[in-house]
């Protein structure tokens, strides 16, 4: 068999493990870890890269367990003195961020900005895209739990997006739980109402679909795929890079990053901080589910009330909310789980849990 001829990518990965990998390592990231992390994901041909606290710009100032190794300022003083010609950006959530953090990050002559909303909140979105595009920053739009709404839904909520004049539009499979034909059905709809609009993906791996989603996202046009080493990232992780970069090569795509290169950067930095073993049966059904980790407190909380099986209690609920998980519906589950005997044992293995919104 021939090998297959290369083609040109039209896409950027974004490497993201030093913003969605923190929820792995409860946020502490050093600035030691990220400048080396930094540098050599650069040296490697990385042009996108993501950091900062897995929540983004200023969740760090809520304080408690969510506090970052360090503060938003030094993440970004440490990429503005280590990053030399790629790009690099942090994540927001309008709410937990303020625009005072997008001026902060304009000061460090940050590249590009994420911005972070869920379906039908995109109006809150507008005042940063205008703070950010002020400010020369590249502004992506992330619909998080996109899977809550219809492809038609999430294509509308594209088209006022678009009206903001953001670069790109993730489609975002926040419970690592899409199917790749789904994906591709959110991509498609809203590409026919929104040609000019760029695409882009971010997913997580809980069906283990997270790389074949991400080459379905690639081959139906998406601009930008995220992607962490190690696959380090909340719940599941997200699609390995290592994994994703050497299926593109089988594909013919030369991305111009040599795949065993990011595996060695993989194995020195991430490796020593990955303490899971096995899969985690409570992400699998989460990805099965379509449930959000963020509500796993609430779920944890009525479980162990109760004395049922987390995973059960997890289906039940999203069989009637796959967007929130409010505690009067959680509870009302439990209690009706445990009237009809789906007991479960609530042990240690049950109580790993890391949180976050994207």
């Amino acid at each position: 068999m021939s090998a297959p001829s290369k083609k040109t990518p039209d896409f950027k990965i974004l490497e993201c493990t030093l913003r969605d990998g923190s929820y792995v390592n409860n946020f502490q990231f050093t600035r030691y870890d990220t400048e080396n992390i930094l540098r050599a994901l650069e040296d490697a041909g990385f042009t996108m890269l993501e950091i900062g606290h897995g929540v983004g710009l200023g969740a760090s100032e809520k304080g408690g367990a969510m506090t970052a190794a360090e503060t938003d300022e030094v993440y970004m003083q440490v990429a503005a003195d280590t990053v030399r010609d790629a790009d690099w950006g942090m994540f927001c959530i309008p709410g937990i961020a303020r625009l005072e953090h997008v001026d902060m990050a304009a000061g460090y002559k940050m590249d590009f900005i994420r911005l972070g909303c869920n379906v039908g909140d995109h109006e809150l979105l507008k005042p940063f895209v205008e703070r950010a595009k002020k400010h020369g920053m590249t502004v992506c739009a992330n619909l998080m739990k996109s899977y809550t709404v219809t492809p038609e839904k999430f294509a509308e909520c594209a088209a006022e997006i678009e009206k903001y004049n953001v670069d790109a539009l993730y489609v975002v499979d926040s419970s690592g739980g899409m199917l790749p034909q789904e994906l591709i059905d959110y991509m498609t709809v809203t590409q026919q109402r929104c040609p000019e609009l760029k695409l882009a993906f971010h997913g997580h791996n809980n069906l283990g679909l997270g790389v074949a989603n991400t080459l379905a996202a690639i081959e139906h046009g998406a601009a930008i795929v995220d992607t962490t080493l190690q696959g380090f990232g909340r719940s599941a992780g997200n699609a390995p890079t290592e994994q994703v970069l050497s299926a593109l090569k089988r594909m013919g795509i030369d991305t111009g990053i040599d795949p065993i290169e990011v595996m060695d950067i993989g194995e020195h930095y991430i490796q020593p901080m990955i303490e899971r073993t096995g899969i985690s049966s409570l992400d699998v059904v989460s990805g099965m589910a379509l449930f959000h980790s963020s509500y796993m407190p609430v779920i944890r909380k009525f479980a162990s009330q109760y004395h049922v099986d987390p995973r059960h209690l997890i289906v039940a609920v999203c069989e009637h909310n796959i967007s929130d998980a409010p505690e009067l519906l959680v509870e009302g589950q439990a209690r009706r789980l445990a009237a009809q005997g789906v007991k479960g044992e609530w042990s240690t293995r049950y109580k790993r849990y890391v949180g976050g919104e994207q």
